[in-house]
């Protein structure tokens, strides 16, 4: 099979299309797993009890299994009990209650690192919980694992190809779709592995550039 360019731009806004929904997942699944992880961080660094304890299998139980067997799940089982939803809105749910057990130990990390002196610091300044979190640790910490938390980004965008496989319309699914209709899988495919790249490297130049600048102004 040769590669034939009429054939390869006809089917280049489909795919583009099926890039969009990638990225529109992408973005919502980090929000969720950026969000979802800081609560779990902040519980297990507290030692809630009984809280810290749930929310420390939750984080071995959702790292220890594989995020297909979780899409699989979520599209197949959940139903069963009355809970329906879109493969998009699965795929984003998923995606990033998988990335938030990973985050939430990138934050517990970060707000490890915040130096004693911090902590004794507000407490000598008497100041309530909520602003010693949002005014000294959190900004702090999370200075320091932005970097972490963008490479968990890119590589959430390459997982969501997984979701295909519960026929969420992104990327991949598109690019298999026109695949078999057509009977040509050369273009297709090699398109997509152009698509992920384009996006993916230039965000993982962008990182390590950012990486570079906190750690000339820390």
């Amino acid at each position: 099979m040769t590669w034939d360019n009429e054939f390869a731009l006809s089917i280049l806004p489909d795919l583009l299309g099926g890039l969009w929904v990638t990225i529109q997942a992408t973005m919502a699944a980090i929000v969720i797993a950026l969000a979802l992880g800081l609560v779990v961080a902040v519980i297990r660094y507290l030692r809630i009890p009984v809280l810290s304890a749930v929310f420390g299998f939750y984080v071995q139980f959702v790292r220890g299994t594989p995020l297909l067997v979780q899409a699989f799940a979520a599209f197949y089982i959940l139903p069963d009990y009355g809970i329906v939803l879109s493969p998009l809105i699965t795929g984003i749910i998923v995606l990033g209650v998988n990335y938030s057990s990973y985050t939430a130990e990138v934050y517990r990390s970060g707000i490890e690192d915040v130096g004693k002196g911090q902590w004794e610091a507000a407490t000598a300044l008497s100041l309530p919980v909520r602003p010693t979190w949002t005014r000294i640790v959190l900004p702090q910490a999370v200075r320091s694992i932005v970097p972490m938390l963008g490479n968990y980004w890119i590589q959430m965008f390459k997982d969501s190809a997984i979701l295909s496989l519960i026929t969420m319309n992104e990327l991949l699914n598109v690019a298999q779709t026109i695949g078999s209709s057509e009977f040509r899988y050369l273009e297709p495919l090699t398109i997509v592995g152009i698509l992920f790249l384009a996006v993916s490297y230039p965000a993982a130049v962008l990182i390590r550039r950012l990486e570079r600048r906190l750690a000339i102004t820390s």
